[in-house]
Formats: structure tokens, sequence, C-alpha cells
């Protein structure tokens, strides 16, 4: 039995959404066979080349013939030759090929351009730093966007790159919207995505069909694939799993989704889905099945097999992406911020280091549900060997670790492994901003390919910090990105506005943190977020108790997850939106960092209470740093030249050591005691991140006594050693 896993459209251009290669992965290891599809790219290609183009102009015409469109649209139209004839050689450059064509696409007379180059930045300061790949990236994305508004207005009203009639799917607490709109005509999306997927049914001919739907702009696309499956091979049953339907659909009830899909399965995949292709193939009951709604009698069946336990994260097998256009994949650049485009650009492998989160107690997030409550991580060892797979199937060595929040130990454990297998890798992940990121962890992170990480800063205000249960606050944030920043790392902060009982003062204070974090150059990205209340939250589970009040009880038959709420305080957050990401936009480029606060909203704002050297302030605060015994010391660098000379004082000689290093970057010269040289340079060795083995401080400190050397904190705490960890000693 095939079974066929499909990702419907869209999610990501630049990369494979890898719902599919984990449970591929996983199939592999019970030898049971499986093909994937990323049907969102396959489709974005078929439009996006001469002849699709040719179809789509045409259809455009069809379509308006006689109605009046935009001014844009017009322009766009009448330039349909323009784009036909570069389209190609667009797409071919954001796949990595043809390079040199960059050049042509920064003159800005080679692409047409429509209304989206209106808002271009200033290309040649924007793009200063990044070189010229990048911002001929940003203005084929442009040119990309422009015909998606045309799409959208012209053709297919529910298109988007990275979504798709995402309206019809987000808090879609009934089905009678969607059910409605699947039974109208095809789009003219729909055509382009079913035919791609007709050739795939008939080349794969599978007894089962998958759909991973993790977010409710490919809800409907999944929907309409399912539709046409049912249609054209009635034998063929059709899952449905993912996020959207993890967080969305708990407590189903409408009978009419299920002339679609013949499963739903929730939280991970694997046991379910090898439950259902056992009951499938006539081997299992109906009782059997793990954590999976059907139709029995008519009715929406939930049944959930206790005896299945779910498998650890050791047993799932290595993600396969095998079977997916990785070559085809397009890189786009939206805005110029390096860290922001990193969503966009690229090819990363997608792996987690841990199932569920580590600290799972934010108010706001839907810490009951499985995905985040079940705490699992991956030993070190074999995630470094599934990254080792990896980049041999994939011949890419990007990987973007897509954590609930990556724990520090662990981090620190998978560093020290990739350092240790000289592997040569990019990578990036999602944290929580705590104290464990200390200057010589984030060094450590560095040398092992690390380049960014991203986090939730929320509300920028302690109290309402505490009121989250973040457990950090402004300050501490401040401090661990500050150390990010100084190793090299780029960090991007996710943000928040309109939580419940947050004052207008606080918005306004929020984001003076904000503006004083880039001001300082520790924060390189961000992005606001507008609280919505959840079902399986803290604080939907509990509104009273953070001045919420439900407007009208998850009673749908469909989505029950977004609930409708009023915040006491009788605020208008949603009036705040625009001012506070057009700051940002502006704060992400190092422009008008000095502005005023009230130059960014159009109804007036309080004064912001925050001291205007409040960040400086908070990076300037000593701490004090007291080395645990227990703490790893790790030489990360090459072996010091030694050099004995002899030093001369009133009359006095005694020989000394000058110890020489050197790194990719620099060169550090220290000079100490004979004996004091010879005992470092023998530690550097014992303590060297190729030996198995590592050693406490409390053992370095023995090791030092041991060759009858006294004062061993204050050799260690002096400025010599501690300017040894940009070398790359580190204390871990």
């Amino acid at each position: 039995m095939t079974i066929y896993l499909i990702t419907p459209p869209f999610t990501q251009l630049n990369t494979p959404y890898p719902a599919t290669a984990y449970l591929k992965g996983f199939l592999n290891t019970k030898n049971i066979s499986s093909f994937q599809s990323d049907l969102g790219i396959e489709t974005t290609l078929d439009l996006f080349c001469k002849d699709g183009l040719k179809r789509l102009f045409d259809k455009a015409v069809e379509e308006n013939n006689g109605k009046e469109i935009s001014a844009n649209a017009a322009r766009i139209l009448a330039l349909r030759r323009d784009y036909e004839n570069t389209i190609n050689n667009v797409i071919s450059f954001l796949q990595g090929n043809n390079p040199t064509l960059a050049h042509l696409v920064c003159k800005r007379d080679f692409l047409p351009e429509a209304s989206r180059f209106a808002q271009l930045d200033d290309l040649k300061w924007a793009f200063g730093a990044m070189g010229t790949q990048d911002k001929a990236k940003h203005i084929a994305t442009m040119y990309l966007e422009d015909l998606s508004d045309f799409i959208s207005e012209c053709v297919d009203a529910h298109f988007g790159f990275s979504r798709y009639a995402e309206r019809l799917g987000r808090s879609a607490n009934s089905f009678d919207e969607l059910y409605e709109a699947l039974q109208q005509p095809l789009t003219y999306i729909d055509g382009v995505l079913l035919n791609i997927l007709t050739k795939r049914m008939e080349e794969v001919r599978p007894k089962m069909v998958a759909l991973s739907v993790p977010f409710p702009g490919n809800l409907y696309t999944s929907l309409r694939c399912a539709q046409w499956i049912k249609t054209n091979y009635p034998n063929v049953k059709v899952a449905m799993g993912g996020g959207f339907a993890n967080t969305e659909l708990r407590s189903i009830t409408d009978e009419r989704v299920f002339e679609f899909y013949d499963f739903i399965t929730l939280d991970d995949g694997e046991a379910p889905v090898e439950n259902l292709i056992a009951f499938v193939e006539g081997k299992s009951a109906i009782e059997s099945l793990k954590r999976t709604f059907t139709l029995v009698d008519g009715k929406v069946t939930y049944f959930d097999n206790k005896a299945c336990t779910d498998y650890k994260q050791g047993q799932v097998g290595t993600p396969d992406y095998s079977d997916l256009l990785l070559d085809k994949y397009i890189s786009a650049i939206e805005i110029a911020n390096p860290m922001h485009s990193l969503w966009s650009d690229g090819r990363w492998n997608k792996l987690t280091m841990a199932h569920g989160c580590y600290w799972g107690k934010c108010t706001f997030c839907d810490i009951s549900l499985d995905y985040i409550q079940r705490y699992e991580p991956i030993n070190a060892q074999l995630l470094a060997d599934r990254m080792e797979e990896i980049i041999a199937q994939t011949g890419q060595n990007g990987f973007h670790f897509v954590d609930e929040a990556a724990p520090p130990s662990l981090m620190r454990a998978l560093a020290l492994e990739i350092i240790r297998r000289k592997l040569v890798v990019s990578w990036w992940t999602n944290i929580r901003f705590e104290k464990s990121f200390t200057l010589d962890l984030c060094l450590l992170l560095k040398a092992s390919g690390c380049i960014a990480v991203s986090g939730g800063l929320e509300v920028a205000s302690d109290r309402l910090l505490a009121l989250i249960q973040k457990g950090v606050t402004v300050s501490q944030v401040a401090k661990v990105n500050r150390n990010f920043t100084e190793a090299g790392i780029m960090v991007h902060a996710y943000l928040m506005y309109g939580y419940p009982t947050q004052t207008i003062q606080e918005t306004v204070d929020s984001l003076e943190m904000v503006r004083q974090m880039f001001k300082a150059g520790v924060l390189q990205s961000a992005f606001w977020h507008q609280f919505a209340l959840t079902a399986h939250s803290p604080i939907g589970m509990n509104p009273d108790k953070y001045g919420v009040i439900i407007e009208q009880e998850n009673q749908g038959s469909f989505a029950n997850n977004d609930v409708v709420y009023t915040d006491k305080t009788g605020i208008n957050h949603d009036a705040f939106s625009f001012g506070l990401k057009k700051s940002l936009f502006n704060f992400m480029h190092n422009l008008c960092l000095d502005e005023h606060l009230q130059s960014w909203f159009e109804f007036k704002i309080p004064k912001t209470k925050i001291s205007p050297d409040f960040i400086t302030n908070a990076l300037l605060e000593l701490e004090p740093t007291v080395d645990k015994p227990t703490s790893k010391v790790v030489w990360l660098g090459i072996s010091p030249l030694v050099e004995p000379f002899i030093k001369s004082k009133k009359g006095n000689q005694w020989t000394m050591a000058s110890l020489t290093f050197q790194s990719k970057k620099e060169s550090l010269n220290i000079k100490i005691s004979e004996k004091e040289g010879e005992w470092l340079s023998n530690i550097l060795e014992k303590t060297s991140v190729n030996n198995l083995k590592t050693y406490t401080l409390q053992e370095v400190k023995a090791d030092y006594e041991a060759e009858g050397l006294e004062n061993f904190e204050l050799f260690w705490d002096n400025k010599p050693i501690n300017t040894m960890n940009k070398m790359g000693l580190l204390r871990l």
C-alpha cells in the first residue's frame, strides 16, 4: 500500500513545510511506501512561467471584458509581454540559477514595475550592506508581488503567495461559508492546482492520501484537493492532519466536513497514521484508531486507542525530503533586513530539537495541547546524526530548528557535537530570552554555525510579562540580546499588543522599550502580533482571572479555538496596529530611531513613562559573574605558541611565558609566569572541544593546584584569562 502525503497550497516558497518529510521519515522505519508533494511550489511554478502567464493574462482579459479595473491592474495588463518575456528568467534567478542576472535586474530597466515599487526604499542605501544579489532578490520579489496583486484583483480574489482563501479558514466557527465556497465552480487557481493533482494521482496511484494543513491559509485548497479525490478516486481514503486540525478541530461535529475527508487526526501524526493504514488495509478494527475523527452511522465519532502509545522522538526516524522538488524552491526578500529575510530566503532543512516546550507556562499559549505540553528532548548525538543524513540527502547544510523553544542545555550539547564532528552548517531556532544565554554560550553557538535566534519578548512591560508568566524581565531580555549580538548572532523578537488588562500607557511604553533596544543595537528584527484569545490557553480556560469577558461560547460545529471576547479595559487595541507596525518597519531599517513616538500615530497618545536611557542603563549594569564549580570549561581554539622570555625588574630576573593565540580574525598575546604558561598550554589541550571528556571548573582548579600553583581564582579571573573567551576559552 502506498500513502500519498500532500502539503496543499500555500505555505512557503523558499523551503518545504516539514510535516510530510517528518511522516515519510517515520513511514520508512515501518517499511510503508509513501510519496510526498508540496503542491504549493508546484502550483506557483505552473502559474509563474511564460506559458502560465499567457494563460493568466488571457483569463484576465476574458473575465474583465467590459469591467472597470484599477489603473495598476491596467498597467500590468498593458505590460503583459514584458512580464511574459521576463518571468522564466526571474524564477530561475530566484531558484539560485543564473546569478549574473542580478546585475541586469538591479539596473531597474529590465523588469516591468507596478504599484509595489512605489513603496520601495532607497535601494542603494537599503542594500549597501547586503549586496547586489539580495538587492536583485528584493526587486524580483516586488515584481512577483505586483503579479500577485493583479491575480487577486482580476482573476482570483483568494490568491496570496503564502496563503490562499485564508479568510475562509480563519476563525471558521461554522463550516457554512467554506462549504458554500466549495459548491461554487472552480476558481482559476483551483484549476491549476487540480491539474497538477490529476497528474500526481495518476503517477502515484495511492490507496490513501494524507493532507497536512498547518495554517488557515491552506485549509480551502486541502478541501478542494479532497473533494476532487473523492469524486475521481472514490475508493481512495483521505485523511487530514496538521497544525490547523490540532488547534481548531478538536471538537468538530459537522458531518459535512466528512464529505471531503474520511478521517481527521490530531497531534503527532506517527501513531495515528500507522493505525489508520492498518485499519484501511483491513488489518485492525475501527476502535484501534488513535486520536482520529471519522463518520460512524452518519455521526462524527472520535476514537482514541489508549493502549497505543506515541512514539518517542528517537524512534520516529530522520525526516525524508525525497520526492520534493528541492532545486525548484524560490528565495524571496520582502524587506531589506537580513534577519527578517530568513523566513523567505534560502532553503532550510527543518528539524526539531525537542518535542513540546520546556517552559510551558505562558498564559496566552495553547499549553494544554499535546504538541506544547509534552516536552521530550532529543539526544544531541542523534540530532547530529540526522543532520548528517539530511545533508547527504538534500545537499543543503542550512537548518531551521522549528522548536516551540529550544532548550539552552540541548543547544549547548548540539553545538559541541557539531564542532566535534567538524560539520559545516548554518542554523537558527526559536528560544526563550533567559539568563542561561551567557556571552560564552552565545559564542559557542556561533562557533557551531548558529546565525540567528527568534524569541518572544511579547509585551515589553515587566507587569505584563509577569502576568503572562514569561519568566523574564525587559532588562534581562536586553542583556541576553546583547550577548547574542556581541557573539554575531542576529535576534528577532515576537511582540504582542492588546494583551488583557494592557493599558494605552503600557502599549506606548512597550513601543519605547522596543525603540531603545533597536537604538542600542541589541535587536535586529521584530514583528507585532495582536493578542488573540484561544480556547486551550490558560486565559481561555480561566477568562475571569485575566479581566476577559467571553462574548460567545464556542458552540460551533467546525473550528473552535479562537474565542470572541471583550477586554474589560474597553480599549480599542486595533487603533494601534498601523502605528506599531510602521514604526517597527523603520526601526528595522535603522531609521527614525529618535522620532517622537507620537509621530507614528494619527491620534493623541500619552507620553512614555520609560526613562530615555532605560535600556542603556540596563546594559551597563554589572552583574556578578560567579562561575559554578560544575561549569564546563571548553577550549575551541588551536594550541598557542609558547615562548619563554626573561623579565627584569629592579635588578631581579625571572623567566616568563609569552603565549600567542591565533584565531581566524585576530591574534592575542598574553604574558604569565613560566609555570602558569606551561600549565595553561596543557589544560587547553585537555579541555579541547575535540576530546570526549569534558572538564568542570572544579576539575580545572584541581589540576592547577596539583601542579603546585596557588591562588587559582586570582589567576582565572584576571584580565589575561578573561580576554581569552573571544579566542575560544569558554565557561559553559
